[in-house]
């Protein structure tokens, strides 16, 4: 078999592994193994409840925890959403739950915490760059950044977050809540 023939082959072959490839969309499985659905009903359930995107949420969960509900943040921020325990307290007040509540349980993380983005979105007037904001850094900076012009109060120029934390949290919830409803949207 000459040169050229051999080389014919090879090509063919390629072209056929691209061709399978594509039809198998390797890509979308790659990512749906790396974006995947976790606590479904709990997630669903709550979002819809609360006016959330599922996607949102699904997005601060794998941001927040990766989807951990036993995670622990240096700032003492628990579960799968990441609560703090005096904003939880608050949440469970307002919800009428029990004194003694598992933060840790993901039902009520979950619950607890869309319960708080919807606030968060309520509060901005669904701006979810300034709801993501708050969520991370609080209300209060939030407020002081719009209030001092470091932000605009439309949160369309998030690359002037202050923090640099909040700025990257931003980014990289936005960024996995797209990649959510791209794949399952």
């Amino acid at each position: 078999m000459n040169k050229k023939i051999k080389a014919l082959i090879i090509a063919i072959l390629i072209l056929f592994i691209i061709a399978i490839l594509k039809v198998i969309n390797i890509e979308e499985i790659i990512l749906k193994n790396m974006y995947t659905i976790q606590y479904e009903d709990y997630v669903y359930k709550y979002s819809e409840e609360y006016n959330i995107d599922p996607y949102l949420t699904l997005a601060i969960i794998r941001v927040e925890s990766n989807f951990n509900d036993e995670s622990v943040s240096l700032s003492g921020a628990k579960g799968l959403m990441q609560l703090m325990d005096s904003t939880a307290n608050e949440l469970a007040l307002k919800l009428n739950k029990e004194e003694n509540y598992d933060i840790f349980d993901a039902e009520t993380n979950i619950e607890l915490g869309t319960t708080y983005m919807s606030t968060l979105l309520n509060y901005y007037n669904n701006n979810m760059y300034l709801a993501l904001s708050a969520y991370n850094a609080g209300i209060g900076n939030v407020n002081k950044w719009i209030e001092n012009g470091t932000i605009k109060e439309d949160g369309s120029d998030i690359e002037n977050i202050p923090f640099k934390e909040t700025k990257n949290y931003v980014r990289k919830v936005t960024r996995d809540y797209g990649i959510y409803t791209k794949l399952y949207g």
